[in-house]
């Protein structure tokens, strides 16, 4: 765990930082967010920072999302001023820590990023297999690609190979190759000199450098130009980079981990990606089965995930009801774990239930598809719970009536409206990440909240920075 701690905070950050180093992790310090960017753009890489209530968070974490660094950001403030806490997540912090620092609660937020950063839920046969050929190569140097459908856990995957290698003490530097324009993943990958192009006001270096000693994630290394193929494939054979803007080689030590979603194979075929260097990274190929084929592993991960967003949100943990279980198990996942965690993530801010139920849990429809691997065919006797039980309703006969009697004289009006505005409630007032948990546009959400103002509803205010 490499830590940067950013800011005073009259010493007691400090402290917090003190901690962290008796935990084993890696501490660097920084007075304020512009030389704590400065340090990250030069290589000073951090799996976490804590940062001092009193700096310019929504401006860091702004930068940070421009400079595409991914790293997430706990606010710390003295004793817990509830105020402080509120506009500090209001701003992009993930977690606001009270000074001065607890030693548990350091070691707890230190454990908990590491968990979520590399947590691997794999009971499910289909899963071990690959598991274990990956704990067989981890301890070498062996490049691999990992391929699967898109939300299958291929980052975690590589985070997992990372902790169990010789280089889990080194940096692990992951790459959206995907995700950086084209003229610009030359940079982020090699770096550059000052004056190398336009914009280039200061030397940067780049992920290869980085990750020296450690491991380089390509992640959907399939998007890279062919052009930039070329460069990649010397990189990796020679060992050695050079930033844009200079004729100096610089040699790196670094374990290339590539993944895709693609078919690399007929990507070569097509001419969209260069034979040599898919051999190149397909010295060991690990092969992610989508979500639908790991029966045994969705609800362990579905109750994961309620646990995770129950605590961010301060509220108490639910266990998956059977019905709930069972709606979770029948569902196609076409979005893999990538949706089923934004699933649960709605799920648990909207139950109202003592345990998490079925009617909490939205999923699109058309997902189910009888006969589909890994579906289950809804049927009009059914409920979303897939329990049965008798009752009888407009003269048709109804499965599970106590899961319909929360309902029972509410219109669907009425239930949305609540759900709305309870997940809004939740989210702090920030409209953009409700709307992304409800599964609509932000534009469906705001008009539905005038609607709602205009009928003399309280919604709850915006937040700041949304």
């Amino acid at each position: 765990m490499r830590l940067m701690i950013i800011g005073q905070l009259e010493g007691y950050i400090s402290q917090a930082g003190k901690i962290a180093l008796q935990k084993g992790a890696k501490v660097i310090h920084c007075e304020d967010t512009e030389q704590a960017i400065g340090a990250l753009l030069n290589g000073r890489g951090a799996d976490l920072a804590m940062i001092d209530v009193k700096q310019k968070i929504r401006e860091f974490i702004d930068r940070l999302a421009s400079e595409r660094i991914h790293m997430p950001v706990i606010a710390c403030g003295i004793d817990t001023d509830a105020r402080a806490a509120v506009k500090a997540i209001q701003q992009g912090a993930k977690e606001y820590v009270p000074l001065p620092p607890d030693a548990e609660l350091i070691a707890a937020v230190l454990a908990a990023v590491t968990e979520e950063q590399s947590n691997m839920i794999a009971a499910d046969p289909s899963m071990q297999t690959v598991v274990k050929l990956a704990d067989k190569i981890a301890p070498s140097d062996a490049t691999i690609l990992i391929t699967g459908e898109s939300g299958t856990g291929k980052e975690v995957m590589s985070q997992y190979i990372h902790r169990k290698s010789k280089r889990a003490q080194a940096p692990f530097v992951a790459v959206n190759c995907a995700a950086i324009p084209e003229n610009l993943l030359e940079s982020e990958l090699f770096g550059h000199e000052k004056g190398a192009f336009t914009g280039a006001t200061g030397r940067r270096i780049g992920k290869f450098e980085e990750a020296h000693s450690g491991t380089l994630l390509l992640d959907e290394v399939s998007e890279m130009h062919p052009q930039l193929q070329a460069k990649l494939l010397r990189a990796i054979q020679e060992r050695e980079i050079t930033r844009v803007g200079s004729n100096n080689a610089v040699k790196v030590d670094v374990r290339i981990i590539a993944t895709s979603n693609r078919n690399l194979e007929q990507s070569v075929q097509k001419g969209d990606f260069r034979e040599d260097l898919y051999f190149r990274l397909n010295v060991v190929n690990l092969g992610l089965p989508p979500l639908r084929e790991r029966p045994g592993d969705i609800v362990t991960l579905g109750q994961f995930f309620a646990d995770k967003y129950a605590d961010a949100n301060g509220m108490k943990r639910k266990k998956l009801s059977e019905n709930a279980k069972a709606k979770l198990v029948g569902y196609g996942w076409r979005g893999n774990i990538r949706e089923l965690e934004n699933t649960m993530h709605r799920a648990i801010l909207v139950s109202v239930e003592d345990e998490l139920e079925a009617l909490a849990i939205h999923v699109q429809e058309s997902a189910f598809s009888p006969g589909a691997p890994g579906t289950t065919a809804k049927t009009p006797e059914t409920t979303a719970g897939g329990t049965s039980a008798t009752g009888t309703a407009g003269g048709r006969t109804l499965k599970n009536p106590g899961a319909v009697e929360a309902l029972v004289g509410r219109t669907i009006a009425d239930v949305e409206r609540n759900m709305i505005i309870n997940t809004l409630e939740h989210c702090l007032g920030n409209r953009t990440h409700a709307a992304n948990i409800l599964g609509i546009s932000i534009r469906t959400l705001r008009n539905k909240l005038n609607t709602y103002k205009d009928e003399g509803l309280d919604v709850p205010a915006t937040a700041s920075g949304d």
